[in-house]
Order: structure tokens, then C-alpha cells, then sequence
């Protein structure tokens, strides 16, 4: 049998391409230019005597070939990866990168305190957070433009797996001097009397509440529609009316501007939970950090 001949380079090249579709974004993932990357791809394709990929200026996508060497390239590199970092002194100086998708209220709230755990034992892994709305966290972990996700929708995708890891309720975000900020907790038919603010339609968020709602009799009508929580939250502080936040969007400690008062009849709730493909396990690095996520609601 003849000998085939390549380079682990040219292998972690032909995946980080396949994983992005992009030269241009796998060539950032690993710190080389395009051109350089190129050729890794097109000495590969050499070496195996097939193309691998189909390009045009705007679009890359896997041969039939390029996607059943896929699933035997990532073995590859993951035991080989694997083996690596057993080995406790080589493991510190691993280099590559982790892309996570999220929601921004888990940015703010549980990744600062895993990146620094993370990164005293991994110095030289790239962290890359993509802090977007929940559809756009489900397609870039549908889509492998991460490695992981969280998220508080995709329990229902066939492709996912979902893991849970913290449920949290909806709060009233007010104003300090407002006069529902001294109350213990607010009924949702009592913002029918105030101007209540909220995302719009095609929010994660709105999508939960509205459906929670739905069978009460008298709900708030929104005055203001944004986009973003953070934006809600800017429009609370300026005076401008009250909002239904999820409690991590919240500061975590009292604020000299914001208060979150819980609401009530019904409870609305969403759980947060860990994404990740069905059937593609994590490199052992990014298994290292979503572990390490698992566990950070335990020490809040």
C-alpha cells in the first residue's frame, strides 16, 4: 500500500475550514494569511489526489468527499489532541482557539469567571465569544461557526443536544425612585397601567413571555419596542417606562439606578443551557471549558 504523506498543519487547515467555510475565518483561527492557507488546503488536496472543497469568491462548501474525510480528520485530531493534553506540561502550552456562542446576559454573568480559571491552566487557547441573540447563538452552533453554545432555546432541535444548567426567572427592571421599586413583587396585569417597554417579536425573550401571557386576561401592551435587553435597561435608567428582563441581565450587585422586582401571575421562567451538535464530540480543550461552565452555577 502506498504511503500517504501530510502534515498536521495541513489536517487542523482542511477542519478549521470545514467547521468556518470561510478562508478568510479559518485563517484568522490560525493566525495565518489566507494565501498561506490556501496552499495548506491545495497541498492536501494534492497529497490525496481529491478536491476537498468546492470554492467560488462568496461561497465554500465540503465535496462528498471532503465530508467523509471530516468526521475521520476530527477523530484524528482529537485523539491525537487527547493524548497531548495528558501530558500535563505539554498541555499549558496548547495553542488554538474556542469559539462559544451565547446569549449576552451568560456573557456577563457566568464566562468572566470561567475565562480566568480557564486560562491559568490553557495561557496560549484563544477564547472567541460570540455574544448574540438566541437564534443567532442556535444557528452559529448549527452552522459550526462554534464549538458550543448557550442558550435558552433549542431543546426542541433534532441536531442538538441541550444540557440545562441554570433556570432563572423574569423580573420587573425599575427605576430605584419609581413607585413599584418598593414593592416585593408585581403582578403582570399591573403593567397595563404603565408604560412598559419591550423587545421586539422576533426576540427569544419576547417569544417566552408572550406565550406565557397568553392566557391571562389584561397584559401590558409595549409603548416602546428595541432590540436588544441592554437597550431596555439604558431606557429604564433614562426614565422612560419599566421592563421584563431575565434576572441576569440585571447587575449582580445593587444598583444605584436599577432595581429588579419579581413578577408574578404567572412566574415566567427560562432555563439556560449548554448546545452542542449531536454526535460531534468537543475537541478536549473546548470539553475543558464547557465543563468548566457546567459547574459555574453552583458557585454563584
Amino acid at each position: 500500500m502506498a504511503r500517504i504523506n501530510f502534515d498536521l498543519q495541513e489536517l487542523q487547515a482542511f477542519v478549521t475550514v470545514a467547521d468556518r467555510l470561510s478562508f478568510r475565518a479559518a485563517a484568522d483561527d490560525l493566525h495565518i494569511s489566507p494565501p498561506a492557507l490556501s496552499r495548506r488546503i491545495e497541498k492536501l488536496e494534492s497529497t490525496l489526489g481529491v478536491k476537498l472543497f468546492e470554492r467560488s469568491t462568496r461561497h465554500v462548501a465540503l465535496t462528498s468527499v471532503g465530508r467523509s474525510f471530516l468526521d475521520h480528520s476530527r477523530t484524528a485530531l482529537d485523539e491525537l489532541e487527547g493524548a497531548m493534553l495528558g501530558i500535563a506540561d505539554m498541555a499549558s502550552h496548547r495553542r488554538g482557539t474556542i469559539t462559544v456562542a451565547c446569549v449576552p446576559s451568560a456573557a456577563y454573568y457566568f464566562l468572566p469567571a470561567v475565562i480566568a480559571r480557564f486560562s491559568k491552566h490553557y495561557p496560549y487557547i484563544r477564547v472567541r465569544i460570540m455574544d448574540e441573540s438566541a437564534n443567532t447563538v442556535l444557528n452559529a452552533v448549527t452552522g459550526r461557526q462554534a464549538d458550543f453554545g448557550i442558550n435558552f432555546i433549542g431543546t426542541q432541535e433534532a441536531d442538538l443536544d441541550f444540557e440545562p444548567i441554570f433556570t432563572e426567572r423574569f423580573v420587573l427592571a425599575v427605576r430605584a425612585d419609581h413607585r413599584l421599586a418598593i414593592r416585593r413583587k408585581v403582578r403582570w396585569e399591573e403593567l397595563c397601567d404603565e408604560c412598559f417597554m419591550t423587545v421586539g417579536k422576533s426576540s427569544g425573550n419576547r417569544v417566552l413571555i408572550d406565550s406565557a401571557l397568553a392566557q391571562i386576561e389584561r397584559r401590558p401592551a409595549g409603548f416602546f419596542e428595541v432590540a436588544h435587553i441592554s437597550s431596555l435597561l439604558g431606557m429604564v435608567e433614562a426614565g422612560l417606562g419599566v421592563a421584563a428582563v431575565p434576572r441576569l441581565a440585571l447587575p449582580r450587585k445593587r444598583h444605584s439606578t436599577l432595581r429588579g422586582i419579581p413578577l408574578v401571575d404567572p412566574e415566567v421562567s427560562r432555563t439556560l443551557g449548554l448546545i452542542k451538535r449531536k454526535n460531534h464530540p468537543l475537541s478536549p480543550t473546548a470539553k475543558v471549558f464547557y465543563d468548566l461552565i457546567k459547574k459555574e452555577p453552583d458557585r454563584l
